[in-house]
C-alpha cells in the first residue's frame, strides 16, 4: 500500500488555440496560446532519499534516464539550492499514461511535478517564482504546469495571465506517433506571421492552430483522423500533435463518439479543467488513486 502523500499526479494539457506570430533571432519562436489543463493524469510516487541518490524505477521505453525530464527536474533542482541539501535524493516511479511526443505535456509535466513535489519533500520550502523559474530552464511549457491553472501565453513561453475557458469534454485522438516539435517549428513552410491579436479578440475568433497545416501536411495519419473527427465536432491539433481533439458539451456527447472510434487510432475522453489536480487538495497532494 502507497500512502496518498507519495502520489502526485502530472496532467495533460490542450493548446486550445495556438498562433505564431514571429520567429526570434535564437530560433525560438513568439507564440499567443491558451493552456487548459485535462482531467487525464500521469502519477508519479516519490519517495524521499537520505544519501543524495536519484533514481528512476520505471524507465520509459526509448528514453535515456539521463534525458528523462523527471532525472534532469530533480538534478536541477537540487543544483539550485543550498548545498547543506545535497544529501537529498530519491527514488521515483511513473504510472504513464499521456503519450509521448503527442501534444499533450507530458514530459513537461512530469517535470513540474518533480520539482513542486521535492520541493516539499526536501522541505526547501522556494518561492512559486523561484520554482517557475527552474522551470523555465527545462522547457517553455513546464511553467505552466507549477503556476496550476489555465494561461494565456505569450511571446516564448512567458505566462500573461491566468485563464479561465469553458471547462468542456474533450475527444483526444491519438494517432500513435512521435512528433518531434523541432522539427515542425523548423519547417520551412510554416506561417510564422499571424497577426499579434489581444486575449479579448482571441477569444471571440474561433480557435486555430497554425501548426495543424503543417503537420497534416507531413503526416498523412495525421490528416486522417482529423477528417474522421471533423465529421462529428469542432476539431483541432494540440501543440505541435500528434495528439487532436474534439469539443463536446457533455460527457455523454464524447463517449457517443469514442464508441464509433475505429481501430485504427487511439482515443479517450477527459474534461477540461482550469485547476491542476497537482494543487486540487489539502497540503498540496492528490487524493488516492489506485496505482
Amino acid at each position: 500500500m502507497i500512502f496518498t502523500k507519495n502520489i502526485w499526479l502530472a496532467p495533460a494539457k490542450l493548446n486550445l488555440f495556438l498562433y505564431i506570430t514571429s520567429r526570434y533571432p535564437n530560433g525560438y519562436h513568439n507564440l499567443q496560446t491558451l493552456f487548459q489543463f485535462l482531467e487525464y493524469s500521469d502519477q508519479l510516487i516519490i519517495i524521499p532519499r537520505n544519501d543524495g541518490q536519484i533514481n528512476l524505477l520505471t524507465p520509459l521505453d526509448g528514453v535515456p534516464n539521463n534525458q528523462n525530464m523527471i532525472i534532469r527536474a530533480a538534478k536541477l533542482l537540487r543544483q539550485k539550492i543550498p548545498e547543506s541539501f545535497a544529501y537529498c535524493g530519491a527514488d521515483i516511479s511513473i504510472k504513464k499514461i499521456i503519450p509521448i511526443g503527442a501534444g499533450l505535456g507530458g514530459g513537461s509535466s512530469n517535470a513540474a511535478t518533480v520539482l513542486v513535489a521535492l520541493n516539499k519533500l526536501w522541505k526547501v520550502n522556494l518561492s512559486h517564482n523561484k520554482l517557475v523559474n527552474i522551470g523555465f530552464k527545462l522547457g517553455a511549457d513546464v511553467p505552466i504546469f507549477i503556476q496550476g491553472s489555465s494561461y494565456f501565453s505569450e511571446g516564448a513561453g512567458k505566462l500573461i495571465h491566468p485563464a479561465y475557458p469553458k471547462e468542456k469534454w474533450y475527444l483526444i485522438a491519438d494517432p500513435g506517433i512521435h512528433i518531434s516539435t523541432s522539427m515542425i517549428f523548423n519547417d520551412p513552410d510554416l506561417n510564422i506571421y499571424s497577426p499579434v491579436r489581444s486575449y479579448q479578440d482571441l477569444l471571440l475568433a474561433p480557435y486555430t492552430n497554425d501548426c495543424e497545416y503543417i503537420v497534416r501536411k507531413r503526416f498523412h495519419k495525421i490528416e486522417m483522423v482529423l477528417l474522421w473527427l471533423l465529421e462529428y465536432a469542432p476539431s483541432r491539433l494540440t501543440g505541435t500533435g500528434a495528439c487532436a481533439f474534439s469539443e463536446f458539451n457533455s460527457k455523454s456527447s464524447a463517449l457517443r463518439v469514442l464508441n464509433k472510434v475505429p481501430g485504427w487510432f487511439k482515443a479517450f475522453v477527459a474534461r477540461g479543467i482550469n485547476i491542476s489536480p497537482l494543487y486540487n487538495f489539502n497540503d498540496n497532494v492528490c487524493t488516492s488513486q489506485d496505482y
